[in-house]
């Protein structure tokens, strides 16, 4: 079932050292939580360039073009955060760990959407590259291992944000440990038992 891991984008930080952007989104963020309304916005714009890669690690194409693009996912996340109100995010990891949550909202609702209009009459088809089910239709599969995550966080919620980080936005294991605070390892041994459960589920 999954048995191909996206190839994961490496967020390369541009301009001032990483730890000084780092300091800043950190205030940034303090700032949003303090009910500046301003901040979130300049968050977006410092890690606009990470968000794009998220974006681009779950949109790969396969031979046909989507009506969901990294700029569309990018924005429609960005207006989702806005939506949320008050947002309780820490630090870079922590909110790119958000972002990853808020993309996969995104993906499983345009998969619905494009769900809903192939029972009606088909429509193009969404390249969204999971591997779960090469036969499946792209938003099928989508959409079965959305709800396999919702089953397993009555099990392990640790093991679905993995798998959200991962599959949804396709971040590397070292991101994955630093939003969660834990090693490589326990990320390794995470996602494979998270494969393990979905792979039983999704059968």
């Amino acid at each position: 079932m999954i048995d191909k891991v996206l190839s994961c984008a490496t967020l390369l930080p541009s301009g001032p050292p990483e730890s000084e952007i780092v300091s800043e989104i950190t205030l940034l963020l303090e700032a949003a939580r303090q009910g500046d309304p301003e901040a979130l916005s300049r968050v977006f714009s410092e890690l606009y360039r990470d968000l794009q890669k998220l974006a681009r690690a779950r949109l790969r194409g396969r031979d046909a073009p989507t009506l969901l693009d990294t700029t569309s996912l990018v924005h429609e996340s960005y207006l989702r955060f806005l939506k949320a109100g008050e947002i309780r995010i820490n630090d870079r990891p922590h909110f790119l760990a958000y972002a990853a949550r808020v993309m996969r909202s995104v993906v499983v609702d345009f998969a619905r959407e494009r769900s809903a209009e192939r029972r009606g009459g088909g429509g193009e088809r969404l390249p969204l590259d999971t591997g779960v089910a090469a036969t499946a239709p792209p938003e099928v599969e989508i959409l079965r291992v959305h709800e396999a995550l919702d089953s397993l966080a009555q099990l392990n919620d640790r093991l679905v944000r993995v798998v959200e980080m991962r599959y949804f936005a396709g971040m590397s294991e070292s991101e994955v440990a630093e939003a969660l605070q834990v090693n490589e390892r326990t990320v390794r041994r995470d996602w494979e038992k998270a494969r393990v459960l979905l792979a039983a589920q999704l059968k």
